[in-house]
């Protein structure tokens, strides 16, 4: 995600000389598709808020996988406490 804003910011940057997306996405080795999804995803995004954005993807991963072993817990002691009732 480092490099995805400032990129975006070069797109508006060359349009505004009146260079076409196609060009410009050829220029910075993207397809158009890619440069549309990002700029649906991150547009108008400042760099101190993607960087914030991919540290809350980080926790969220770190978070679900803390839940999943939990889980993953219970159900051992559960299986375990069948045996011994």
């Amino acid at each position: 995600m480092g490099q995805i804003i400032p990129k975006l910011r070069q797109v508006d940057v060359e349009l505004g000389k009146r260079k076409t997306v196609p060009e410009i996405c050829k220029t910075l080795d993207i397809s158009e598709q890619t440069y549309y999804r990002w700029r649906q995803k991150y547009g108008g995004m400042k760099p101190e808020m993607a960087k914030e954005l991919k540290a809350l993807q980080k926790e969220n991963a770190r978070l679900k996988k803390l839940l999943a072993d939990q889980v993953l817990d219970m159900d051992i002691l559960k299986e375990a406490a069948k045996g011994h009732w």
